[in-house]
């Protein structure tokens, strides 16, 4: 029965996306008698936690004393916006604590679990742990390094393209799987694109979901060539849209820019173009534990060769363009088949007729 409950805190922590970044997604679950008596989830950053809102659910605490509280990551143990979960969790007097994964947070870090043994309280750690790892996968990797999660995604014909050879590209994708990147961009704290993007698409780069939040937008523009009449440019009147371009960028170009509201990052370059090791390093200090790079195939190429790329997201559609076609991924300067770039652990589905791939780099 644990895993049917762990499964259910799963459940809870993913409705959290897009809300609680750079916090991890929590669910939990609180149970007596085999039956639940309580759920929550933590909702919004420097909000509850979820044990909290799960223990305020119930509306009899006395029960809590005979009760087992089911929660997908290890409680928290420190003060921060909101008093240690663990502390409540001894408070309330709980029989039992399942634990389906351990934070690696150091003012956590076992600590949670320490502080709930040694009160007496049992605890049982690692149900659904791949599940639960996977779910906070960006926050393991933001606590480890500093650093956003890279999610790397695009959408391509069969043979591997992105548009025809005119540029056209609405729609290679069927709607299910553009629905699907919608609720992507819900759930990351930032996306990023290319300049020419956004010269060739004028995209908005929003999250259209019902009561989704939109991703902070970051576009490549080394030399600052982004029209100021975009479209990106225009979101909350520039707030949370950033124009990353060279450091020796001359003012006058980006002035522009700062008198509209926009943000802009300087940031190192190589070769010509924006560092993007350099640029994650920046984009961690943003606390934005998390981005999407959406295009085109010189960014996801780039991205590729820095090694930044944690995971990636494809869309395969069953349609063929033929070879004057664009490519998804730009020149990786390959000669060998052994050299090219592997992933790991991939998992498939359909997604409106479309084949939806999904894979790691780390």
């Amino acid at each position: 029965m644990d895993e049917v409950f762990m499964k259910r805190a799963l459940e809870l922590a993913a409705k959290g996306a897009g809300n609680v970044n750079p916090n991890p997604l929590v669910g939990a679950v609180i149970v007596r008698n085999g039956e639940i008596i309580g759920e929550g989830y933590h909702q919004k950053y420097g909000e509850n936690h979820a044990e909290v809102n799960a223990i305020l659910s119930v509306e009899d605490k006395s029960l809590l004393k005979t009760s087992t509280i089911y929660v997908n990551l290890e409680p928290c143990a420190h003060y921060g916006k909101t008093p240690p979960c663990a502390e409540a969790i001894v408070k309330y007097g709980f029989k039992r604590v399942v634990i389906g994964a351990l934070d690696v947070n150091k003012r956590v870090a076992g600590k949670g679990v320490k502080i709930l043994e040694d009160n007496g309280i049992e605890v049982k750690i690692g149900v659904l742990e791949k599940e639960c790892l996977a779910l906070n996968e960006i926050f393991y990797k933001f606590i480890a390094k500093s650093e956003p999660f890279v999610i790397s995604k695009w959408a391509s014909t069969l043979d591997g393209k992105i548009s025809t050879h005119t540029g056209d590209s609405k729609w290679i994708s069927s709607e299910e799987s553009r629905q699907y990147v919608h609720n992507l961009r819900n759930r990351v704290a930032g996306i990023l694109v290319g300049v020419d993007t956004v010269i060739k698409d004028n995209p908005l780069l929003t999250c259209r979901i019902e009561n989704g939040v939109n991703p902070v937008r970051f576009i490549l523009d080394t030399n600052g060539r982004t029209p100021i009449d975009a479209k990106i440019l225009e979101i909350d009147n520039g707030k949370n849209t950033f124009i990353v371009v060279d450091e020796k960028i001359d003012e006058v170009k980006i002035e522009k820019f700062i008198n509209k509201g926009v943000g802009v990052i300087k940031c190192s370059t190589k070769e010509g173009r924006i560092c993007l090791k350099s640029l994650m390093k920046i984009i961690g200090e943003m606390k934005i534990d998390s981005i999407l790079i959406e295009g085109g195939s010189k960014v996801h190429a780039s991205a590729l060769k820095a090694g930044i790329v944690d995971k990636v997201i494809a869309f395969i559609a069953p349609k063929i363009i033929g070879a004057e076609g664009k490519s998804s991924i730009g020149d990786l300067n390959l000669d060998l088949m052994k050299d090219a770039v592997t992933l790991k652990n991939p998992t498939y589905k359909t997604l409106g007729g479309d084949l939806f791939i999904e894979a790691y780099l780390r």
